[in-house]
């Protein structure tokens, strides 16, 4: 089994920057589990209603949100994750309690989350690492969903989206010192993510 130094990782980026090409891959090197955001939120849309968490129910409840401005949609977005960030702390800190490995992954996950010294209570005593994935390029975004969801067109709007988030994200994570790799080249991106996290220390070098 390789080596780790973590507890928990997290592994963050806009949408269709290919987190689950590279998550899964990696949970498998390390052999640990893996949790996904989205399960979350689906598990706090069930238990809450729109007047108990609006932000966690958003985009349900506006549908038409996708026609605002990109800035606007952006914004909303780090908004979600504000919002879902207390579950999160939970999650994180349950696993560091346990002492149980684990990799979770997800558009919601923020920058500032991962630099956290403490997760419900529990010190993360350099137990939680954290990599961000980026993809500057819009196009190549439309590309990629192109691939993956076939059926919904060209998701142009949607790329414009991820690419701003992204480019919000990547920079947050710089400041703070958090491992940014970007996702191209493909054949490389899981080989420069394990190169970080086999590091002594993960927070130095903030590009790959």
């Amino acid at each position: 089994m390789n080596e780790r130094d973590w507890r928990v990782l997290l592994l963050g980026g806009a949408s269709g920057t290919g987190k689950s090409r590279v998550s899964y891959p990696l949970a498998r090197r390390y052999r640990v589990p893996i949790v996904e955001v989205d399960d979350l939120v689906l598990a706090v849309q069930r238990m809450t209603t729109p007047d108990q968490q609006p932000l966690v129910h958003y985009w349900d409840t506006h549908p038409d949100a996708a026609g605002l401005p990109v800035s606007r949609v952006v914004e909303l977005q780090v908004a979600v994750a504000e919002a879902l960030r207390p579950a999160l702390e939970a999650v994180i800190g349950n696993h560091l309690e346990t002492g149980t490995p684990v990799v979770i992954e997800g558009d919601y996950l923020l920058p500032a989350l991962a630099a956290q010294d403490s997760f419900a209570g529990r010190p993360a005593d350099g137990r939680v690492r954290a990599v961000f994935l980026h993809e500057p390029d819009a196009g190549q975004l439309v590309a990629n969903y192109r691939h993956r969801e076939p059926h919904e067109g060209e998701q142009h709007s949607r790329a414009q989206v991820s690419a701003r988030y992204g480019d919000w994200l990547a920079a947050r994570a710089a400041e703070l010192g958090i491992p940014v790799v970007t996702a191209r080249p493909w054949a490389t991106t899981l080989r420069r993510v394990c190169a970080l996290l086999d590091a002594p220390d993960g927070r130095t070098g903030t590009r790959g």
